[in-house]
């Protein structure tokens, strides 16, 4: 007989009921907050989320998002640079200089690669290549996402139960609603340098000048860090085709993921600068292979996130199901 712990768990995991009930009660009735493990160690959480990467494939899913992701980035450069280069030629500038802030988290090369291929395709810009660039875009990216959308079905352990034409056409909205909130990114960024900037001008005593620049900048780093929050949100709730969904605005797996992603960016970007000998074993490709690497990276703490939220869920349901005298809380939100 196993010993049974203090909180009611082997020390395998848990009494487990079946993994196919369990996942099944979570699409149709998912928890109203991630955040109360409900005695449930954190050990135990961190356990069945490394066992459930390695079964899940997580390492080479995201190596399949990577490709899907860079496949995706030059045709919806290409499109942006035919709008904006339509719409006016300033426009296009202002969309550069929004671009140098993902120098904060893509190593400097890989990005000289993406304003380079930016700024060419800008100058070419007209109207027929708008209309290719715009069906090019959305459905490169759509792809991407569609990706997304395999992968977190098999984190939440369901299968694809919409059309083809339905899931494409969530995977559509979804790359809008990324892409928008992505670009408002970069203006709360841009946005924030701005008026530290017109503060520095206007106020010429360099003590009063600091307080509305500093805030300023961490007005807008607040803001990006509320919309990259919200990026996660809105994969997570959107992509994976779950009977019922339930809206969290920030998950213990959104959380890690987030932080995973930028300590991966900044740790990136520091051996890069340190070690840059990447172009002897890579020649001309170099920037390429960052580019890649990086978007490695973003998918990967995008999954484990994802798996770790689920674990969560799947660690309390089943205590829950196995315990006569637990009651199960309902869901805030169905759709």
């Amino acid at each position: 007989m196993r010993a049974i712990t203090k909180n009611g768990f082997t020390p395998d995991e848990s009494l487990d009921i079946g993994l196919n009930s369990i996942w099944a009660f979570i699409s149709r009735s998912p928890l109203r907050s991630l955040w109360s493990l409900q005695g449930i160690p954190v050990a135990i959480v961190a356990k069945r989320t490394w066992k459930s990467i390695r079964t899940d494939r997580l390492f080479g899913r995201a190596a399949e998002l990577a490709f899907y992701f860079i496949f995706a980035l030059f045709p919806t450069l290409f499109c942006a640079s035919s709008i904006l280069g339509l719409a006016a030629r300033s426009a296009s500038q202002f969309y550069d200089k929004l671009l140098h802030y993902l120098a904060l988290v893509i190593p400097a090369t890989a990005l000289g690669t993406v304003l380079e291929t930016f700024n060419e395709t800008t100058a070419a810009a007209n109207p027929g290549k708008l209309t290719f660039g715009l069906v090019a875009a959305i459905w490169s990216a759509s792809v991407g996402i569609s990706a997304i959308q395999d992968a977190l079905n098999a984190v939440y352990k369901v299968q694809e139960t919409r059309s083809y034409l339905r899931a494409r056409i969530h995977a559509i909205g979804l790359t809008i609603i990324l892409t928008v909130i992505v670009t408002l990114i970069l203006i709360a960024l841009l946005g924030g340098d701005f008026v530290a900037a017109v503060a520095n001008h206007r106020i010429y005593n360099r003590s009063l000048a600091i307080a509305p620049a500093v805030l300023a900048r961490l007005l807008s780093w607040t803001l990006a860090t509320t919309l990259l929050a919200l990026s996660f949100a809105v994969i997570y709730f959107w992509a994976p085709d779950v009977k019922a969904r339930c809206w969290h605005w920030l998950t213990p797996g959104g959380t890690i993921g987030i932080l995973g992603w930028l300590l991966s960016s900044l740790s990136l970007r520091i051996y890069l600068h340190f070690f840059n000998n990447y172009s002897i074993t890579y020649g001309s490709l170099g920037a390429v292979i960052i580019l890649l690497t990086w978007f490695y990276i973003t998918g990967l703490m995008l999954l484990v996130g994802a798996e770790i939220n689920g674990e969560i869920q799947a660690a309390v349901t089943n205590r829950r199901l196995t315990e006569p005298s637990a009651t199960l809380s309902p869901i805030n939100h169905t759709l």
